[in-house]
This record gives structure tokens, sequence and C-alpha cells, in this order.
């Protein structure tokens, strides 16, 4: 095979400033170096170049990780070493986001990777608790340093911030979030009833004050409850 029809696709160098970036949409690529571990979903490496090691459900996390908002027990490796890794989840969308001293509310299934040294908990999402089917745990990521999100789709980055309005989103659809925000629920009319497909009412988390929300293009809550490795 002519390796030049492949040259589109080969990864590019990763600077010392670029810990994490897409290759891609939907993949993954991290930088490691030793002394700078790496919380991953496990089952997520799908190649690595370099010295790489994996430690699957380790004590620092397993406790924490126990509450996890599936029941699924402990879904995090750590990894450490130094060369490239590549992480991905079922071809979903990736993103990196870069944290400055900020705060970040993710659903559980939707956190690839993010930096060991992080401060991070499992949290209960008060907001939720009425909703039927909805997951009630979230991981709260705070510090400095690197989180990679996946999304069912494209994703849209909404700034709650912009205006008085408050933002209302589909918990179904939710990524993560600004832990400053305020959060509310409210109930509505579902129009999906109309055609068959729903109860007739529906569930909205409502979101005021300075910050974002990450939605996804997918309010299918199987998509949250399906097992992975």
């Amino acid at each position: 095979m002519n390796q030049q029809l492949l040259s589109g696709y080969a990864p590019t160098p990763v600077t010392a400033r670029m810990r994490m970036e897409n290759h891609g949409s939907s993949m993954l690529k991290v930088a490691m170096q030793s002394g700078q571990d790496l919380f991953a979903r496990t089952g997520s490496m799908v190649a690595y170049e370099g010295f790489v090691q994996y430690e699957p459900n380790p004590p620092a996390v397993r406790q924490m990780a126990s509450q996890w908002l599936t029941g699924e027990g402990a879904p995090l490796m750590k990894c450490s070493g130094d060369g490239l890794l590549y992480l991905a989840d079922y071809g979903a969308d990736v993103v990196c986001v870069n944290l400055a001293g900020d705060s970040l509310s993710v659903n559980g299934t939707n956190l690839l990777a993010f930096d060991a040294h992080l401060q991070w908990g499992v949290q209960r999402v008060k907001g939720m608790a009425k909703f039927a089917g909805q997951g009630l745990f979230n991981v709260g990521i705070s510090g400095t340093g690197w989180v990679a999100l996946t999304s069912r789709g494209t994703p849209i980055v909404v700034d709650c911030g912009r205006g008085e309005d408050e933002t209302y989103v589909d918990p179904d659809a939710l990524v993560d979030w600004s832990t400053n925000l305020k959060m509310k629920g409210k109930r509505s009319f579902k129009a999906s009833s109309m055609i068959g497909r729903g109860s007739g009412e529906a569930y909205q988390l409502g979101f005021s004050g300075q910050g974002f929300v990450v939605v996804q293009p997918s309010e299918d809550s199987t998509d949250r409850l399906r097992a992975r490795g």
C-alpha cells in the first residue's frame, strides 16, 4: 500500500504546551510524560506509542468511583509513562477543555480522561432528582489542567452569561456545565406526545449566572445507560 495515501491521517507532533488535542473528531491524543499521570475511562485506549502503563481501578479512585451514576463500579484507569496515548469512546466526538482554576460538573458517561492532579469527586446533582431515569450523580472536576469529554455528535457550548434570560436544557442532552451556575428544574408539555412517543410531560434544567453549558445533539437516555468496558 502506498503510505502517501494515508499521510493525511498520520499523527502530528504534540507540542510541550499541548497536553491534549483531537486527532480527528472522535479520537483524543495525549502527550504522556513521566510524573504526569492521567485518569481515563477504562477500555478507552485504542493505541499508544512509547512506554505507557495502565492500572485499572487504582486505589486512589476506587472508593470515589464506586458511587458512579450507573453503579457500574470504578470505570477509571490510571495511565502513566512517556509517549503518545490515543483514546476514544465508540466513535463519539471528543472535546478537550483546558481548565485554568475552573470547576466543571460532568455527566459521568461523557467523561473520557483528565489530568490526575486535578481535584475531583462524585457528587449528587440536586436538580436532577425529580427526573425519572436520569443519573443522580455527576463528576465534579476543578483546578488547572486538562479534561477530555465526549459528545454524541457535535456539541454546542451555550454561554449563559450573555443575557438575563435563563437557559433550559434537556437533562439527557447535558454533557457538562460550570459549577458556579445556578440550576433549577422545570416541567413543561412534551411535543413528542402529539405523535405518541411520550407521556406529555418533559423536564428541563434551567441555568443562570456566569458560565457555560455544553449540550450534545442527542437526548436518548439509553446512551447514558449503555455499559462500557
